[in-house]
């Protein structure tokens, strides 16, 4: 049986009097791509954040790659977040002022690791962006901007990658090479991906489906396809009751 990397037991998160994640018991295996959808407010962001340690649950447990995260001090939480955990943003978040390689290089040089520049260029070599390593982010396109975030979150070989509507800010076609490119890192690399987005043909890249409503699990789906994911979410917006 595959270990699952991060896992989520009874997970609750309450933000005042509004929950945002109800009790979530959720399992991600290792060198899997899953892909989290829901409607607006069901969760889905919250999820990741609490996943990737960047938001502690109000109750229950998460554990990434054995190590419970509630036993963490910030500190603690701080460093394993920057050795097991890599995450993507829609934004890129990419400093302006640094040039491609030295964006990528930015979280080793926060963990203290002086980076080997051949380390950071195969990392960009594998992202396709082998002869772009001195451009700046102004100097390149939305999805050359993309893939340095992407290079920039698996320079340290993180057990598992989060990534919040990766193809959010892009054009189809630039999203469909991303997109590409993060199911090349599982097959391949045996990458762990948990994914946000609310694009079911993004989610047809992936190996499954988890689906939120709520702030609850509604259901998940195995070798989904663009149909049948758009089908499913039809169906959860449908039934939504507002809270």
């Amino acid at each position: 049986m595959t270990e699952d990397v991060v896992e989520l037991d009874r997970v609750v998160k309450r933000f005042g009097s509004i929950t945002a994640l109800d009790t979530v018991t959720l399992g991600f295996a290792r060198g899997t791509f899953t892909a989290v959808m829901g409607p607006s407010g069901s969760g889905k962001s919250t999820l990741l954040q609490a996943a990737a340690g960047l938001e502690r649950p109000t109750a229950g447990a998460v554990r990434v790659a054995g190590t419970d995260l509630g036993s963490l001090s910030e500190t603690r939480l701080t460093l394993l977040r920057r050795e097991k955990i890599g995450f993507v943003f829609q934004a890129f978040n990419l400093l302006s002022s640094l040039s491609a390689e030295q964006n990528v290089a930015l979280p080793l040089r926060l963990a203290g690791r002086r980076p080997a520049r051949r380390e950071v260029r195969a990392v960009l070599a594998a992202v396709g962006l082998a002869d772009r390593a001195r451009h700046r982010p102004a100097e390149l396109s939305g999805g050359q901007q993309q893939r340095v975030a992407i290079a920039r979150a698996i320079i340290t070989r993180p057990d598992v990658l989060f990534a919040d509507e990766p193809t959010g800010a892009l054009d189809s076609r630039t999203g469909r090479e991303v997109l590409a490119l993060l199911r090349s890192m599982v097959e391949r690399q045996g990458q762990t991906i948990v994914m946000v987005t609310h694009d079911p043909f993004a989610a047809a890249h992936a190996d499954r489906v988890v689906f939120l409503a709520d702030g609850r699990v509604a259901g998940e789906m195995a070798a989904p396809t663009p149909q049948a994911v758009a089908e499913r979410m039809t169906g959860l917006e449908a039934a939504e009751v507002p809270r």
